[in-house]
């Protein structure tokens, strides 16, 4: 997973990602509550899920594009699958009870097909559970992201093919909401010398790896000027309530 490690995919073991790990953690702790049976993760990323996915599950198939070099034995139940999204033919239609997928969808192309997918494997009944970035409450342009929603976009593309969709989001306390005014203030300390607007301008190729470095960079630098509030932002800090404006991640429940 090394080769892979930028600032997209959130690591649990290095300090200055904590603030988005525990967000992330949050989101599969939840999800736990919800599921059970057959379920399948859509985007397996660094993997930190899998404990309490496979806890609830008869059995849990995760996919991911990148190989890793995960340890699955301490998991019986738990089968890996590089396959790449949002071609899900590998699985027959009403395959699973769940498809999970967190911060995935905004990397797709396609993302009504990834959403048609996740349907079509989904028993009758079932449910696709995901989050995504709230596009309202991105600081600036993320180049690896192909797009963001806001609450009523994510909302539209669901009802394509999802019988209903209970719309959640992510919210902070004032922990959480002083580490996004310093992380507000740092970025746009870089974001001033952008007086062409180039990062909205450039194609996304071009500014994924500046990008990466530079937020990376960032993450450090915020950990390093207060490692205190770094260090104490835990899971409990965010909470998960109905959609709304200033929530960071969106929660999205479809019933197919």
């Amino acid at each position: 997973m090394s080769s892979i490690q930028t600032a997209e995919r959130v690591s649990h073991t290095d300090l200055s990602d904590n603030y988005v790990y525990q967000r992330s953690l949050l989101a599969y702790v939840e999800c736990a509550k919800m599921v059970h049976g057959d379920i399948l993760e859509l985007g397996t990323g660094s993997g930190y899920g899998i404990e309490h996915i496979s806890k609830v599950a008869d059995r849990f198939v995760t996919i991911d594009k990148f190989d890793n070099n995960l340890d699955f034995s301490a998991y019986p139940n738990v089968e890996f699958l590089q396959l790449t999204l949002p071609d899900l033919s590998h699985f027959e239609d009403n395959s699973f009870d769940f498809v999970i997928s967190f911060q995935v969808i905004e990397h797709i192309e396609d993302d009504y097909a990834y959403l048609k997918e996740s349907a079509r494997v989904l028993n009758p009944g079932g449910k696709l559970i995901i989050t995504t970035p709230n596009k309202k409450m991105s600081i600036t342009r993320n180049p690896w992201h192909i797009r963001e929603y806001t609450i009523a976009e994510l909302k539209e593309a669901f009802l394509r093919y999802f019988q209903s969709v209970d719309a959640r989001g992510v919210f902070g306390n004032e922990k959480i909401m002083e580490y996004y005014a310093n992380n507000k203030a740092s970025v746009e300390k870089i974001t001033r010398f952008d007086i062409f607007n180039l990062q909205y301008r450039l194609p996304r190729s071009i500014l994924q790896i500046p990008y990466d470095i530079l937020n990376r960079r960032n993450r450090k630098k915020l950990l390093k000027e207060d490692n205190s509030l770094v260090a104490s932002i835990k899971m409990e800090d965010y909470r998960l309530s109905e959609a709304a404006e200033g929530c960071f991640d969106l929660f999205y429940i479809g019933t197919k």
